[in-house]
């Protein structure tokens, strides 16, 4: 056959596209690539909320457990010789922070009876006191770290009875310690017999250990 007769013979195109392999490693490959983005995504989300928590933690705080005033708590506590966390937590039982004058009468952050505050203002030779000043937090703290310390000078230094006292009153304690004592046995938590200064002691004695747990530098711990 001559060159010029012969016919050419060219290799057939194959219509079917790539081959089932080729797809497969296309696949694993577009897989992995998402798997990367995801765990890229995932450490970006994971390093802002690591970075956010100590912020959202200090928000739940202040929210669960708030503070104000901490340098005239502070202050109050040095000139009185009183736990600053006592003088907060005395605080949160009563108003946790939020002022205001209650149904019987008392008045500002520490909940003072305008009649105590007056009695502690001769004790303590103040002059010039009237119950309007119970409304600013320095002079309602003062007044009330005042009366804590009383409380405690009253008590030998009993937190148990002082916190009792702040809320039952002084009198009602001083019935309690003397029926205690005369059971033969010292007045404990279990004994006292209105169930709201039962509560009001425990959560007192709680929130003392939380307020110098967490606000350690606030309240002046160092």
């Amino acid at each position: 056959m001559s060159p010029s007769t012969a016919t050419t013979t060219r290799p057939k195109r194959s219509s079917r596209g790539p081959s089932r392999a080729t797809v497969a490693r296309r696949r694993a490959a577009a897989r992995r690539k998402r798997t990367v983005r995801v765990l890229m995504a995932l450490g970006v989300i994971g390093a802002g909320i690591a970075l956010a928590m100590p912020l959202l933690q200090k928000a739940v705080s202040e929210l669960t457990l708030p503070l104000s005033d901490s340098s005239i708590i502070r202050q109050q506590a040095a000139e009185k010789h009183l736990d600053p966390a006592l003088i907060a937590a005395v605080i949160y039982a009563e108003t946790k922070f939020d002022p205001r004058t209650s149904s019987a009468g008392a008045l500002g952050l520490m909940q003072m009876m305008p009649q105590t505050a007056q009695y502690l203002a001769r004790q303590s030779g103040g002059t010039g006191f009237t119950t309007a000043d119970l409304a600013e937090p320095a002079v309602n703290i003062a007044y009330g770290s005042y009366y804590l310390r009383f409380l405690l000078d009253h008590y030998h230094g009993n937190e148990m009875f002082a916190i009792a006292a702040y809320n039952g009153g002084i009198t009602n304690v001083d019935e309690w310690i003397a029926a205690a004592r005369s059971s033969g046995h010292p007045l404990t938590i279990d004994d006292i017999p209105f169930p709201e200064t039962r509560d009001y002691v425990l959560r007192v004695l709680q929130a003392q250990r939380d307020y110098r747990k967490t606000y350690a530098s606030q309240l002046g711990y160092g």
